[in-house]
């Protein structure tokens, strides 16, 4: 996944747009979507294994152990796609402020990786977190509320 990115600085607050995905990973990731639900936890953490800044794998690790049930792993996967998107997003000319939109689908794993530590951080108690979590998203995409999910 490249590094590379738009960062707009026109007109006020800089927006930054993710690079794609390389098509490789793209195709994994679908595959592993198409799996039998028994075995798609494991393809999508063969997807994060080999491709371990791929922000997307790590969205769909977090929104399926959350699904299941299992708020500590899904906490963890969240947390790994977060940082590695804060990584991902620095490279790509972010400096801590800015808008990072929903409406760009190339953000979409980051902002999924990002509610879904949101949600995780709830469901175990993290209060602080999740508030923090919550803050951030519409820091990132003011329109977060009415946007994402749609």
């Amino acid at each position: 996944m490249s590094d590379e990115a738009d960062v707009t600085l026109s007109r006020g607050v800089p927006e930054t747009v993710l690079a794609p995905p390389p098509a490789e990973w793209s195709d994994a990731l679908a595959a592993a979507r198409e799996v039998p639900p028994s075995d798609r936890l494991a393809a999508l953490a063969a997807v994060a294994a080999a491709h371990p800044r791929f922000l997307d794998a790590w969205a769909d690790l977090a929104e399926l152990a959350g699904a299941a049930g299992d708020h500590v792993a899904a906490y963890a996967y969240a947390r790994v796609g977060y940082h590695r998107g804060l990584d991902t997003l620095r490279g790509a000319g972010w400096r801590g402020t800015g808008y990072v939109r929903w409406r760009e689908s190339t953000n979409r794993g980051f902002l999924r990786s990002l509610d879904a530590l949101r949600r995780q951080a709830d469901v175990i108690g993290e209060q602080e977190e999740a508030e923090r979590c919550e803050l951030f998203l519409y820091q990132l995409d003011p329109e977060w509320g009415r946007v994402a999910r749609a």
